[in-house]
């Protein structure tokens, strides 16, 4: 017995394969040992003695980041999709949140760990390197790919189809036509949900000037309350005035604000499909899916159908599982990809 274990081939528990998905806002992992966890893309540091000993952590991340934001330097490494600034602190921050997710997932003593990240095109384009120096300490091996191919990956949508991936930083466009997409085949629009939340502020402000309005307040108005095209009834909401809650309507700038992002995608997918070998365009014209936050809009699927109509019928499908639809990818990635694939750590 004792030489038939010696000279065995390793068991596949030798290796933790992990998807994760790097966000500007949120953050996903899921791993070959059926855990998967997000957070929000947040990571905070003690400002002070004080906070530290209030805190009893040196490091704190997602919510428990925001909900502590006066007591920590607050960073939100990815903007616009790429790494903000490249300072050495978002570095440090990009570097502490992927150790956190590989954390989340429990890797066991002694356990490989081949890791797949999916992070926005634009950051694959500007900052693999610096996502490489990121996952050195904490993998074996690693694979940066761009998000929306790991959520094509994910729904075996794999020739003639594209996939919109509605972020916070940008909204990511891949066609694939049965091989791996090229940078040709990639787009990104900045016109995403910050921008959304950035108009929605604006809006509200200059309609009700003497309410306080913060960031993280109308970034939760847009995710509970967003919508296009039409509602079923009005949007109220209570925010303070001189220090007593006030129901406010705001309907109007909701709409206006989630809107706002339409024009820009409907575009970028004609663009696209134009494109497209000729043959073939119909198929990708009813095979187009939605992933990313901003895919749960209300109505959103439906506004990008009707703004496109005068090119075709376009069949707009958002995805049954948009939080985790880019690590399951990205793992799926991981488990199937031949090891040229992969950079050694």
């Amino acid at each position: 017995m004792a030489a038939k274990k010696t000279t065995s081939a390793k068991k596949p528990t030798d290796i933790l394969y992990i998807g994760i998905d790097l966000g500007t806002s949120r953050s996903a992992v899921a791993s070959s040992s059926g855990k998967r966890k997000w957070v929000q893309s947040y990571v905070g540091w003690p400002k002070d003695f004080i906070a530290r000993k209030l805190l009893k952590q040196d490091v704190l991340f997602g919510e428990d980041a925001i909900s502590n934001r006066l007591s920590v330097d607050l960073v939100r490494p990815l903007e616009f999709g790429v790494i903000r600034d490249g300072t050495h602190r978002d570095e440090e921050a990009v570097r502490e949140l992927i150790h956190h997710l590989i954390e989340l997932v429990q890797p066991a003593a002694g356990q490989k760990i081949y890791a797949a990240v999916g992070v926005p095109a634009e950051a694959l384009k500007v900052n693999k390197l610096a996502i490489r120096e990121a996952v050195r300490e904490y993998a074996d091996t690693l694979m940066v790919v761009s998000e929306p191919f790991a959520v094509a990956y994910s729904l075996g949508a794999l020739n003639n189809a594209l996939i919109i991936d509605i972020g916070a930083g940008t909204v990511d466009f891949c066609v694939m036509h049965g091989t791996m997409p090229g940078e040709e085949d990639q787009r990104s629009l900045r016109t995403a949900g910050d921008y959304v939340d950035r108009q929605l502020y604006d809006l509200l402000t200059e309609k009700y000037p003497q309410a306080r309005f913060s960031e993280t307040l109308v970034r939760e108005f847009k995710e509970e309350y967003g919508f296009v095209g039409k509602t079923n009834g009005r949007v109220k909401v209570s925010v303070p005035v001189g220090g007593k809650f006030t129901q406010h309507d705001i309907t109007n700038e909701v709409k206006q604000a989630c809107e706002s992002m339409v024009p820009a995608i409907a575009e970028t997918v004609i663009d696209l499909v134009a494109r497209y070998e000729p043959d073939f365009q119909e198929r990708v014209r009813k095979n187009i899916y939605l992933a990313g936050g901003g895919s749960q809009t209300k109505g959103m699927a439906e506004a990008l159908a009707g703004a496109l109509s005068e090119y075709g019928t376009f069949k707009i499908v958002p995805v049954d599982d948009p939080l985790y639809a880019g690590a399951e990818g990205a793992l799926a990635l991981a488990q199937d990809m031949p090891e040229e694939y992969w950079e050694d750590m």
